[in-house]
């Protein structure tokens, strides 16, 4: 292989790129119009341009994939995750075009990506599966036949898309109607299979590498802290997980890869019960976002062991065992105080974190689009035990805040700072069990740094005044007025709280007097300020010469609360509705969201229809009361 393209964007097209790169070959990055400036063409030799921004017209287009190989020179193609990495007619087409395919056959991403097939192969390789239905279309008959709580699972695909768990008949049509609709659109066919849910289990999965004749693993990775199936935090390796659990798990992962003669990095995933019992979940026949942890603690460059085995280089016997501890967070653009919505907009201000590890495809100045997934970054954090990783990841995400718009980053350093995670004890259920997060309020010190930036056009200019200091109000909510005592030293007053300012440089503030670095950006109207120790938050100045008319809450125009498509409407003009019933359904980055009427009234319009692509805040309905 002298010149590798990579099927992808974002953070992993920049982590192959750099890994093809080190292994002396040239990288081809792809790009839709949204990302004509994106960090991935960047980081490539060359760049092929493939289509609009829409996924399905460009990265998800594999005509427009092999054109650009072809335009390009390449003779090897990198699918990263996601996209077309477990598309087996991508990985035939490929290789049909004489060119080398970087991942497993395309025998076996057929056989280990339908979660049906792959559990009739694993368990005649002698590896534990959940008892559960396979077939047509799924009944309640066949769901009581299981036995409630159960997992409706589509059998196509990976990421957590297609999965519900159901805990009694009732809800089983409305369970599975929803987990097939997200099947299709996420991996084009509704076909699901049906398992026993097992509660209070971890996530555990175990790394894996093939190169057609044997197998070997690479330790676990604890991945039990998600929501909604998706991950949050990921560590290597588990607390739950001593030597001799390692080996069985190991075992049994390498022989469900030998099953399928398996080529390439993949990972076989497991429920992991307390008593030590495990059971087999999936495989993922692709690299996965959580793979840095694996490379930290083993020492292994795992996308460089792709290019290797795609080369035909043959595995060593093992590798050296564990050393240390890594976790990973995933950063993202949503508000975690809204349902997590996903974000869109600009990056105004963001530096990575020193003395961990970043992945990321964007910087300041960045657009997080609505086309794609809202991940900013992955830190990953390494030390000699889970403490000292889990310290450190606090410290780096608490270092590193973004302005411009809502991230999951406050969320990520309350979870890592809960007492349970900090002793290792939770479950794939303990996120939405256990910790209901609300947004802090700003406090009244960051909220003063806050109105002395917004009021002072530079902060290192002393203002003056014929008759001495002066104070003035700032039109935020609360007010706040700044008294200007002297030189760069203020008082600043909201309510009942004084808080005492002075302005050492334009990224430096005493306040209260401890000196704290400050990061501001504005948007229009709007600062978004954060202050080591105190926070991050946006203020809202208003403007003293428009009058607003106050926006009362129901008022029965409804909006989207987030950019996306729409997946269903539920109501017709002329409908009468109550307050909370569901207009629409909405999809945005892997997550359904319905919107709700605000108020008892009547549908007097609806301007979208299924398909139609919205913008957050465009008016999807109006009631009239």
């Amino acid at each position: 292989m002298k010149r590798v393209l990579i099927a992808n964007r974002g953070e992993i097209a920049v982590r192959v790129a750099r890994a093809v790169q080190a292994a002396g070959m040239e990288a081809v990055a792809v790009y839709s119009d949204a990302d004509a400036r994106a960090l991935h063409t960047q980081q490539a030799d060359l760049a092929v341009h493939i289509g609009p921004s829409e996924a399905a017209q460009s990265y998800l287009d594999p005509a427009k994939i092999l054109a650009a190989a072809q335009a390009s020179g390449a003779d090897a193609v990198h699918p990263g995750y996601g996209f077309l990495s477990e598309n087996a007619a991508f990985a035939q087409a490929v290789l049909d075009a004489g060119l080398i395919w970087i991942g497993p056959s395309p025998q076996a991403i057929d056989l280990l990506g339908d979660k049906g097939k792959a559990k009739v192969l694993v368990a005649d390789a002698g590896v534990p599966v959940l008892p559960g239905w396979q077939g047509e279309t799924p009944t309640v008959q066949d769901a009581v036949a299981v036995g409630f709580p159960l997992l409706i699972k589509a059998v196509a695909g990976g990421g957590g898309r297609g999965l519900r768990v159901v805990h009694d008949a009732e809800g089983f049509d409305a369970a599975l109607a929803s987990a097939q609709r997200e099947a299709i659109g996420a991996f084009g066919r509704g076909d699901v299979l049906l398992e026993r849910y097992v509660a209070r289990a971890r996530h555990v999965e175990v790394q894996i590498l093939g190169d057609g004749q044997r197998a070997v693993h690479v330790g676990e990775r604890e991945c039990s802290v998600q929501r909604r199936h998706q991950k949050v935090i990921e560590e290597a390796p588990s607390v739950a997980v001593d030597e001799a659990l390692r080996a069985r798990l190991g075992a049994a992962a390498v022989a469900a890869a030998q099953a399928a003669s398996y080529v390439g990095a993949g990972t076989v995933e497991f429920l992991l019960e307390p008593d030590g019992s495990f059971w087999f979940l999936e495989v993922n026949t692709r690299l996965q976002v959580e793979h840095p942890v694996t490379e930290a603690v083993w020492g292994v460059d795992l996308v460089g062991w792709q290019l290797r085995l795609a080369q035909g280089e043959a595995l060593p016997e093992s590798f050296a065992g564990p050393c240390g501890w890594s976790m990973e967070a995933r950063l993202y653009a949503e508000d975690p105080a809204a349902g997590f919505l996903p974000q869109t907009g600009r990056i105004l201000a963001w530096a990575p974190p020193q003395g961990v590890r970043v992945d990321t495809g964007v910087r300041a100045g960045d657009d997080i689009s609505p086309f794609y997934d809202p991940m900013i970054a992955k830190l990953i954090a390494s030390g000699p035990t889970r403490d000292v990783a889990r310290r450190r990841l606090v410290a780096a995400i608490r270092s590193a805040p973004v302005l411009g718009l809502r991230t999951n980053g406050p969320f990520l350093v309350d979870l890592l700072e809960h007492p349970d995670f900090a002793a290792g004890d939770v479950d794939t259920g303990w996120l939405e069990r256990c910790v209901d997060w609300k947004a802090p309020d700003p406090s009244p010190a960051l909220r003063a740094v806050g109105a002395l930036l917004l009021s002072l056009p530079d902060p290192m200019v002393i203002p003056w005044h014929s008759r001495g200091p002066s104070n003035w109000p700032v039109l935020v909510d609360p007010p706040v007025r700044i008294h200007h005592e002297e030189g760069r030293r203020y008082r600043a007053v909201c309510g009942d709280s004084t808080t005492a300012l002075e302005v050492l440089a334009p990224d430096r503030v005493v306040v209260d007097g401890v000196a704290r670095r400050v990061l501001a950006a504005r948007d229009d109207r709007t600062l978004h300020v954060a202050v080591t120790g105190l926070g991050a938050a946006r203020l809202e100045e208003a403007d003293p010469l428009v009058r607003e008319e106050p926006v009362i809450a129901g008022d029965g125009t409804i909006r989207a609360p987030m950019s996306g498509k729409v997946v269903r409407v539920d109501v017709e003009v002329g409908a009468a509705v109550a307050h909370g019933d569901a207009l629409v359904l909405l999809e945005a980055m892997k997550m359904e969201t319905p919107v709700a009427a605000d108020l008892d009234g009547t549908v007097a319009e609806l301007r979208v229809g299924p398909g139609d692509q919205v913008r957050q805040g465009d008016v999807l309905a109006i009631i009239t009361p």
